[in-house]
């Protein structure tokens, strides 16, 4: 409280005086927009920009001839902020940024997820819907008085492409104006695009005990800290940040999310990630400011084995039958989505089978086996093969046929129950899978 008073007896006197300690343009921003956006001016008042007197002036400046800068109250200043602009003062982490998958997450754009978008809703949904996660790729209009397109701004997603060319909104995750480190820090900061049917990161960290134990634990999270510290500075649970981003007693905190990730589990196959095993070790290490050694060796034991089981059981044979019905010519209408059979597969890896490996990699049962590999089961085997065999290619049918009577993880649909309770009973069923649980070349 002695603090906020001092801060604002300091500005109360900048602001009397007509000028900042930055310039006369940053006093009068603040005397204006304290009367006009009260919310805005109280937001940047209480945050550690107005501490380290970084003013607006400082963030929104701009130089003539920029392509989203115009003139206002006698000042050229760009409604945009961009990690460019972060980066005078953040160079390091403007750096980590830009090398991440968030930096890149608009060039999806031009991927099926847009094209989808675009073709089965329209252009409106698009705009709403996938840029205001992914990014837009800002629009410059001459004739809007800041210079940006209606079609393209407001817009904070997080690999928003700029007119300065850089990639990325700071403010995705560091809401505007308080920039508040502490909101960062709790996984409701990346809750607005980590939901949903596809990549239900949100719904798997509530279920999981690390969520259950952060929501009922919060007071001791130690959330305002300047040094925060996982198994030193606080200790109850982890945050989206403590796993993938934050500090550990031998790491220093990254803005590349990536850089703790072992698997790649976006695509209709899950991969091995470049250099993954030393990001699956900085993912460890995160673990272990918690949990002993065997606990984490067991657990990826456990998660591996179930993305293999996807990816040999369901992805791979799925795949398979798509690109063989492509390559004979088979599907009715051109144009992708235009089949139903594109759906099917579609929601088999992108929506259950996300939500299986997303389930498996943060301790979600519920996710893991209901919301996931029970439906990727359900529709892989009563709805995409049933559509597969709707198209009597000789090609597939013999693929189906030598999958259901030859492979030991698909023949159980012509055993009896009994056959298959005893062998359950007797581990032999669980043979059939010793091999997911082991590295594949």
């Amino acid at each position: 409280m002695k603090r906020m008073m001092t801060i604002t007896l300091l500005l109360m006197f900048v602001i009397t005086l007509g000028f900042s300690t930055t310039s006369s343009t940053a006093g009068k921003c603040m005397t204006c927009h304290k009367e006009k956006t009260s919310g805005m001016y109280k937001q940047w008042l209480s945050s550690n920009h107005a501490t380290h007197n970084v003013t607006c002036f400082d963030c929104h400046t701009a130089k003539k001839g920029e392509p989203d800068a115009f003139k206002h109250e006698g000042a050229w200043i760009a409604t945009l902020v961009t990690p460019k602009d972060c980066g005078r003062c953040h160079p390091n982490e403007t750096k980590e940024v830009s090398e991440s998958y968030h930096a890149h997450a608009g060039e999806i754009l031009d991927s099926k997820d847009a094209y989808l978008a675009h073709v089965a809703g329209g252009h409106p949904i698009a705009v709403v819907g996938c840029e205001t996660c992914h990014g837009s790729k800002v629009i410059i209009d001459e004739r809007s008085p800041n210079k940006l397109s209606k079609l393209s701004w407001p817009n904070s997603g997080i690999g928003r492409i700029n007119p300065d060319g850089s990639k990325g909104s700071c403010t995705a995750c560091h809401t505007r104006h308080s920039f508040d480190k502490a909101q960062a820090r709790q996984p409701e900061a990346c809750a607005k695009c980590h939901l949903g049917p596809d990549h239900p990161q949100k719904e798997v960290y509530e279920e999981s005990k690390h969520g259950n134990t952060y929501y009922t634990n919060i007071d001791k999270m130690n959330l305002d800290a300047d040094k925060w510290v996982v198994g030193d500075d606080y200790n109850v649970a982890p945050t989206c940040a403590t796993c993938h981003m934050s500090a550990t007693s031998t790491q220093k905190v990254t803005h590349d999310v990536g850089n703790r990730i072992s698997w790649t589990l976006r695509p209709p196959v899950s991969k091995r990630k470049d250099n993954w095993e030393a990001k699956k070790e900085n993912m460890q290490d995160v673990c272990s400011a918690c949990h002993e050694d065997q606990f984490v060796e067991n657990f990826y034991y456990q998660f591996d084995g179930v993305v293999r089981l996807y990816n040999e059981k369901f992805a791979k044979p799925a795949t398979e039958i798509m690109n063989m019905l492509r390559k004979n010519g088979r599907l009715e209408r051109q144009a992708s989505f235009s089949n139903k059979i594109e759906w099917v597969y579609w929601e088999l890896w992108h929506h259950e089978g996300r939500r299986v490996r997303h389930g498996a990699a943060m301790m979600g049962p519920d996710y893991a086996w209901w919301h996931g590999m029970y439906d990727v089961a359900q529709n892989f085997y009563f709805d995409f093969i049933p559509e597969a065999q709707h198209y009597n290619d000789p090609d597939v049918n013999a693929y189906i046929e030598d999958l259901f009577t030859k492979h030991p993880m698909h023949n159980w649909l012509n055993r009896p129950t009994s056959e298959l309770k005893e062998e359950i009973r007797s581990g032999e069923l669980q043979k059939v899978y010793e091999g997911m649980f082991e590295e594949q070349e």
